[in-house]
């Protein structure tokens, strides 16, 4: 009944959507003179900032069709180079580049598509030769294609690195963006106790919950407060009809928005406030700056329950990883076999998802590492979305990370 209820309501607000734009189109016509006085200028962007906000959202694309290396444009195309049926592995493709660090993006799987990286990806281009983990929408996946849980997850990632071995240098690097930290760390452990071949030479995870028992945000505190049995019967819902997942269990990605817009709603009211302004004040590019970053915001998809539920008990209720006690598939984790794998933990001062302390707690539980293969970097000033996005990460934190690739490339 809730995705139901959720369908109907989209399909509404579609099509006030489609009249408001419609309206809003009138009323900033140039050759309408309604346009220039009167209510005709608040009117009409109020109209458009409502059509923007109600519109349903697809998935995003990458639209990245070149890069600048040594002052030279180069042209990237994206190629998918293993196709899995929760999520495939794409590769931007540097036409002619060749020699340069090999780095996995690992995005979360948290409600965004993997383009919520896309400026993660844009700045690392000229540096490395990028992957990026592309996950699809569990409500696309047919229900004969199984489960996906967090097991699965650490056995795609080891899957994407023994593919980006065959390609040349075998141990590539991996950035974690949040979420997947707990994943890739796991999966770096247990290619570590193995010598796998395929083991990252670095592990850099960037605001991750790697122990949410360290500075807890409110994300932390409800998914602590509340029963394990309240999250199954409460915010899992089954996939309609009219999609391929038909019948498959979902955690919908609109929930997942509703809890992050809720968090800071005043600020969502406030940017779309001045989205308002600069659109009466004819400053297109002033609104646009704000329509491109919700347009990304709001393309939202659903994970599987299993995966969704599986990480509130092992990740935030029983913090089983920096308890010792997180298994894969009945196997023990072992942190302290990470022995040769390179590790940077950075944080953001203002993360309000991950607090201080959580991601770097990963440097405390690798007791097979050297000191010299451990580095933390906290971010002033920088929250969750910036730590991996806009200026701060392009001048502050990247550079930080291609050092840190560069120190321990081979």
């Amino acid at each position: 009944m809730l995705y139901d209820a959720y369908e109907w309501q989209r399909s509404v607000l579609a099509g006030a959507s489609a009249m408001a734009n419609f309206g809003a189109g009138l009323l900033q016509n140039p050759s309408n003179p309604f346009a220039y006085f009167g209510g005709g200028p608040v009117l009409g962007s109020a109209l458009a900032v409502f059509a923007h906000a109600a519109a349903p959202r697809g998935k995003p694309a990458f639209g990245l069709t070149s890069t600048v290396i040594d002052g030279e444009t180069v042209a990237v195309r994206e190629e998918i180079v293993l196709r899995r049926p929760f999520g495939q592995l794409k590769r931007f493709v540097r036409d002619g580049v060749e020699g340069s660090p090999k780095l996995l993006i690992v995005a979360p799987m948290s409600g965004h598509y993997a383009t919520l990286l896309r400026g993660t990806v844009e700045r690392m281009l000229p540096f490395a030769d990028v992957y990026i983990t592309d996950w699809r929408d569990a409500k696309l996946v047919p229900l004969s294609e199984g489960r996906f849980d967090l097991d699965d997850y650490i056995d795609y990632v080891v899957a994407f690195l023994e593919q980006i071995g065959e390609t040349g240098d075998a141990r590539a690097h991996v950035l974690a963006v949040c979420q997947p930290s707990v994943p890739a760390y796991a999966a770096t452990a247990l290619m570590g106790a193995d010598q796998h071949p395929n083991r990252p030479r670095t592990l850099t995870m960037m605001g991750g919950p790697i122990d949410t028992r360290e500075a807890p945000t409110a994300v932390n505190i409800l998914a602590t407060e509340r029963p394990h049995a309240w999250f199954e019967q409460n915010v899992i819902a089954t996939v309609p009809m009219s999609y391929p997942g038909a019948g498959r269990r979902v955690y919908p990605g609109f929930l997942q928005l509703a809890g992050f817009m809720s968090m800071n709603l005043g600020s969502h009211m406030i940017s779309h406030y001045e989205m308002f302004k600069h659109l009466v004040q004819g400053d297109g590019e002033g609104a646009g700056t704000t329509q491109r970053f919700y347009e990304e915001y709001r393309a939202v998809c659903d994970m599987t329950s299993e995966f969704y539920l599986q990480t509130i008990d092992v990740v935030f209720q029983t913090h089983a990883l920096p308890e010792g006690t997180l298994l894969h598939r009945g196997r023990p984790v072992v942190a302290h076999a990470i022995t040769d794998t390179a590790i940077l933990a950075i944080e953001g001062e203002r993360d309000d998802i991950s607090g201080l302390g959580q991601t770097r707690s990963a440097l405390t539980l690798a007791t097979g590492l050297s000191e010299d293969r451990k580095r933390y970097h906290m971010a002033p000033e920088v929250g969750h979305y910036g730590i991996f996005n806009g200026s701060k990460w392009r001048t502050r934190i990247a550079p930080v990370l291609e050092e840190w690739i560069s120190q321990h490339n081979g």
